[in-house]
């Protein structure tokens, strides 16, 4: 238990100080214009597969920034964020958590999916994961799609020509 609770916080710490680096980067006016050379579109899909629901609400919000930032550099972002795993148990509406202490962590998420959605991004949760995972499909956030195999989805995505983003 102790080695989790630091080995969550030092996670939580390590992102942070990404987040930070990233907001100053843009900040400073830094941009990705050689990587974007020629580029339109951002396709991308977020693969997440956490086991703590602590580090999800920055991953999404790090999936924010990324949008954002493809916006101001005149790339259209288009978005697949797809839970499986364990992951699935963090999708759930607040009113569903079992451990009272969790139930702000959980909001936040729920904010964050809403918002990110709202802009276009499209939410996936594997129904394999799902009944693994002992998680009601009816309980999961209304704007997430379960599919019945995310990896089909993967696969699926990437012959369409998005790059996948693994979060673990």
């Amino acid at each position: 238990m102790k080695t989790t609770k630091i080995w969550t916080l030092s996670s939580l710490a390590l992102i942070l100080c990404l987040f930070m680096m990233a907001t100053a980067a843009f900040a400073q006016g830094l941009d990705d214009r050689d990587a974007l050379e020629g580029v339109t579109s951002g396709k991308a899909f977020f693969d997440i597969n956490l086991g703590q629901a602590e580090s999800l609400p920055l991953y999404l919000d790090v999936i924010g920034m990324t949008h954002q930032g493809l916006i101001k550099q005149g790339v259209t972002p288009e978005f697949v964020v797809a839970f499986r795993g364990p992951a699935v148990q963090f999708i759930i509406g607040k009113n569903q958590v079992k451990d009272s202490k969790q139930v702000a962590v959980f909001e936040q998420i729920a904010v964050k999916v809403r918002e990110l959605n709202a802009l276009g991004v499209k939410f996936e949760a594997c129904a394999i994961a799902t009944g693994l995972f002992q998680v009601d499909n009816s309980a999961v956030l209304p704007e997430i799609k379960i599919v019945g195999n995310t990896f089909i989805s993967l696969i699926g995505y990437q012959a369409q020509g998005y790059g996948t983003v693994p979060i673990m």
